[in-house]
């Protein structure tokens, strides 16, 4: 069982940035792989980002490649989402992802076991 609560949610401007962190607690977080999804409003959840357990590859989604990077401190069992210049499409709640895993990279909902209960980004245009 692993629990995750995300933070470092907020308002800010179209432009400006935000980092998200994932802290995970329980079974030992270096054998999970990780993954960032989002959730607008009326929308349904959609991947972000993802990464290996190893931290060794990361996968993104096309709307948000060039602009966020995932990377994650195993001795810290933490995953982060850094977020560059933001865009008001970005504004939704993020929801960082555990899957069980080896070497493979998880892109999708219902690959996922555990999630947390999300932060608000607010991206005013």
């Amino acid at each position: 069982q692993v629990q995750l609560v995300e933070s470092g949610g907020g308002l800010v401007q179209a432009g400006g940035s935000l980092r998200l962190s994932c802290a995970a607690s329980g079974r030992t977080f270096s054998s999970y792989a990780m993954g960032w999804f989002r959730q607008a409003n009326g929308k349904e959840r959609e991947f972000v980002a993802a990464i290996t357990w190893r931290g060794d590859r990361t996968i993104y989604a096309d709307s948000v490649k060039g602009r966020f990077t995932i990377s994650r401190e195993n001795a810290k069992n933490t995953v982060y989402l850094q977020m560059l210049s933001l865009k008001a499409e970005d504004t939704a709640v993020y929801y960082c992802a555990a899957k069980l895993a080896g070497v493979v990279i998880y892109t999708r909902v219902d690959q996922y076991d555990y999630w947390g209960q999300g932060t608000q980004v607010t991206v005013s245009s």
